[in-house]
């Protein structure tokens, strides 16, 4: 049964997120162990990425590699027809396409009736991500089916240097992430990713609604931040798109998937007269706690 936890004492109300693991036990012993471990969204998704599975780009240097796999329902066995697979990387310098109509090294591809799900594209390369942090080569997913929480991602593979000094790498959770990278007898490499699916009860509608809009920092620097809602979500937007918070009860929504003694958490009250205040508080790469406190406008 799924747990519903009410925000209490304010207008806001939201459902509490209940997940559901890979082992369960059948009445006689457990089964299914198709772990599928999740990573942060990072600022650079973009939705709306066309439909198509080839990436390659006349002129653009880089490795060629297929990445596939099989999306699963969340028995860990039955194949989920018609997922939806969305796929972004850097290009071979290291640079993101945050804005052009192009969408380069961006696109989106369903599972066929088997689950099975290919892309053709580059094999991505580290890059200086600033304040010293030079990020491992990755693929970002997000993984889409009705009935199930959306799956957000990345792909580390074998091998990179730099996966030891990440913090999102070499967590204990993006072990099975760090993939092989398998060259093929025509030259491409291969990279193979499965997914089990795992359910969700997410947010109602009307809080999401109620939080949406502009804030403003209430002291020191006039900050202003802006959250907005998609697919029943409340994001942070950002100069590609924006960040995804999840509800973790208690008024609070947390970046999803931060890997251990980081995060980046969003607490709102309900002021008088009508007036949502909220918390941001979060410890990034420096290690150091910040806070600041915003109005919504």
């Amino acid at each position: 049964m799924q747990r519903r936890n009410f925000i209490k004492n304010t207008a806001l109300c939201a459902m509490a997120v209940s997940t559901s693991g890979f082992v369960r036990f059948n009445g006689n012993n457990y089964e299914g162990d198709c772990e599928t471990t999740t990573d942060i969204l990072g600022p650079f998704y973009r939705p709306g990425s066309p439909v198509r599975n080839n990436f390659i780009i006349n002129g653009e240097t880089g490795n060629l590699v297929e990445l596939s796999g099989i999306i699963r329902h969340n028995d860990c066995k039955t194949p989920y027809k018609n997922a939806k697979i969305e796929l972004w990387h850097c290009d071979n310098l290291g640079v993101y396409d945050n804005s052009s109509a192009a969408f380069r090294f961006r696109g989106t591809t369903y599972a066929d009736e088997n689950g099975r799900y290919s892309f053709t594209t580059i094999l991505p390369v580290a890059y200086n991500a600033g304040g010293g942090l030079i990020r491992p080569a990755h693929f970002h997913l997000m993984i889409s089916a009705d009935g199930y929480q959306p799956l957000i991602t990345q792909l580390y593979f074998k091998g990179d240097t730099h996966i030891g000094k990440d913090p999102y790498a070499s967590s204990k959770n993006a072990k099975s992430r760090i993939l092989d990278v398998e060259k093929l007898p025509n030259g491409i490499n291969k990279v193979t990713y499965n997914v089990g699916m795992s359910k969700i009860l997410p947010v109602e509608a009307a809080t999401i609604d109620k939080l949406t809009g502009i804030y403003s920092a209430t002291t020191g620097k006039k900050k202003v931040i802006e959250f907005f809602e998609s697919e029943n979500t409340l994001w942070m937007k950002n100069e590609a798109f924006g960040n995804k918070f999840e509800y973790v009860g208690n008024n609070i929504f947390q970046e999803a998937n931060n890997p251990s003694g980081y995060y980046w958490r969003l607490q709102f009250d309900l002021m008088p007269k009508d007036i949502i205040q909220l918390t941001e508080t979060y410890i990034d790469n420096d290690m150091e706690k910040k806070s600041f406190v915003y109005n919504k406008q």
